[in-house]
């Protein structure tokens, strides 16, 4: 089989369906399958999944097995030489699929590409990153990111120097939408199961560098992402308080300093 589309899904059996239903409106492919892995599985979804969609490989889970845990569990059951990585709020814009397709085959040094990202009024959404350092982290969730010497670090972080309209190696991409290859899994292993939720990706693309594999941002693939920052908090102090997700966020940094700390940045491009 050529292509697994691997859709991780938590809660919102509606944004599913949405999502679903762009990839087999807009995709242009004969040779493929749709794997829905669940975490957190819901009743309303296992009955969704059952009656309207029969033809898709449904993998629930009544536990929260995180962002890792659901692609694990849609890659052991794929059979695609190429693997596209869908969150359940992504929706296909049409042949987005197949340009993203195209262009990991024309190019077998890359290992990791994803598409450019679309809020719904078309403005661009950041997706292509420079790795994070502990400054990065500080600067985003205190006052200090309101200063003029943090602000240009925090652009240099989300690469507003780039113009995001030509094809680039970036050090890491988000894992709303990534497609990559068997073979090249084999060789680098899976996401790495310490993260859970959040950094889970940018391990991952770092693990793709220092095996020999470029991470390209491809904005000639265009998908839309209903992009909700969970985690996300203008006063740090207040979100530690009240907001989960940002422990989880911080946790998974402190993990991911702890598992680099020494060695040296991939290089590339």
């Amino acid at each position: 089989m050529e292509l697994s589309i691997i859709i991780t899904k938590y809660k919102n059996p509606e944004m599913l369906r949405v999502c679903i239903d762009s990839v087999k409106k807009n995709i242009n492919l004969y040779d493929y399958e749709i794997i829905v892995a669940d975490s957190e599985t819901e009743e309303e979804t296992e009955m969704m999944m059952r009656e309207d969609y029969p033809e898709i490989k449904y993998i629930p889970s009544k536990e929260n097995i995180g962002f890792e845990g659901t692609v694990k569990n849609g890659y052991g059951k794929s059979k695609g030489k190429y693997i596209l990585i869908l969150n359940h709020d992504i929706i296909a814009k049409k042949n987005s699929i197949e340009k993203i397709l195209d262009y990991m085959k024309s190019n077998s040094d890359v290992g990791l590409c994803g598409p450019k990202l679309l809020n719904f009024n078309e403005s661009m959404q950041p997706s292509c990153f420079r790795f994070y350092t502990l400054l990065t982290i500080i600067y985003r969730r205190t006052f200090l990111g309101r200063l003029s010497f943090a602000k240009k670090r925090l652009d240099e972080f989300l690469m507003k120097d780039f113009d995001h309209k030509s094809t680039k190696e970036v050090d890491w991409l988000m894992g709303s939408a990534l497609m990559t290859k068997r073979s090249a899994i084999q060789k680098v292993g899976l996401m790495d199961s310490r993260f859970r939720l959040y950094f889970e990706d940018v391990d991952w693309c770092r693990r793709f560098w220092e095996s020999g594999y470029k991470v390209i941002y491809y904005p000639d693939a265009k998908m839309y992402h209903y992009h909700g920052r969970g985690s996300a908090g203008k006063n740090m102090f207040k979100a530690l308080i009240s907001n989960r997700l940002t422990w989880i966020h911080i946790l998974s940094g402190t993990k991911y300093f702890i598992k680099y700390a020494g060695k040296p940045l991939p290089r590339h491009n």
